[in-house]
Formats: C-alpha cells, structure tokens, sequence
C-alpha cells in the first residue's frame, strides 16, 4: 500500500477512534467535568508508533469537542493541548530507539500540555467555580488516569502488535 495512503487512512481511523471513546466517556460523564477521563486520551501514546497518530489525534479531538457541545474556545486549546501532546509524545518516541526506558515517559507530554492549558479553559471559558492550580490537580488526575495508566497499558500491548499495524510492510 502507498505510504501516504496508509498515514491518512492510519490518521482518520485514530481520529475516528479518538471521537468514539469520546463519546463514550461523554455518555458516562466523565468527559467535560474538572477531573475528565476520556478513555480517547489513552490513544495520545499512538505517535510512539506512527506519526500519522499526531494529526489523527488533533483532528479526533477536535471533532470530539464539536460533538460533544464544547464552547469554541475549548474546541480550539482542548484541541491545541492534544497536538502539543501528540508531538512531544512523538519526539519522545524517536528517542526511545536509542534509550528504550523512554517509552516509559510517553505520556508526559499529553499529561502536561492538558495540565496547563485545560485549567484556563475550565476557569475563564467555562468561568467554573475553582482556581487555576484547583483546576490543575483535577485535570491532572484525570489525564494521569487517561493517559498515564489507561495509555502505558495500550503501549504494552500494542507493542506486540507493532509491526503488524504500524510498519510500511505488515508481513
């Protein structure tokens, strides 16, 4: 299969994902409170495998916040927070072929850029009750959960399945 054809196909199907588990958590109510776990986040550990993850994600997240009746503002950083995250994740990722314990920190970056930026969207989009380093806790816990736990378990067993779903020439 053409290379280009199977980065987009690998973008929209993760896109695709990231709005179903979306909705998932949005049903259960966990997906637009201050301590939000959005299984979807789990899928930000992805660009360890593939950069086709990283546009896959930002466009997941966005239509995931259109969907799920998010303000604009939010659409926009929630969705800006995923693409930071994507990308550290990713750089991360490089690293990790030649220092393999950094797969390990994967989720870092997804779980930091949604720390600082989603805090400041709950508090002055949303105007929700709390302070910013309130905010910060919550939003931290939930993405640890999403992405931290949630995400390192993807990461394992993904892994054994990474030539099959993410190389240029699945055997």
């Amino acid at each position: 299969m053409n290379q280009k054809v199977r980065s987009i196909t690998q973008a929209a199907i993760i896109a695709a994902l990231y709005v179903v588990l979306t909705e998932i958590a949005a049903f259960l109510g966990l997906a637009n409170n201050p301590i939000q776990i959005r299984f979807s986040e789990a899928l930000t550990i992805l660009p360890f495998f593939t950069s086709a993850a990283i546009p896959g994600l930002f466009v997941g997240c966005l239509l995931a916040n259109l969907l799920t009746g998010c303000a604009v503002l939010d659409v926009l950083f929630g969705s800006i927070a995923t693409l930071l995250g994507a990308l550290g994740t990713y750089f991360l990722g490089r690293a990790a072929s030649q220092k393999p314990w950094l797969k390990w920190l994967c989720p870092l970056p997804p779980i930091a850029a949604n720390t600082v930026i989603v805090p400041f969207v709950l508090r002055f989009v949303y105007q929700l009750d709390g302070t910013i380093p309130y905010f910060m806790l919550t939003v931290g816990i939930g993405e640890v959960i999403s992405c931290g736990v949630l995400g390192l378990l993807l990461l394992n067993v993904l892994e054994r399945y990474r030539r099959q779903l993410f190389s240029e020439n699945p055997a």
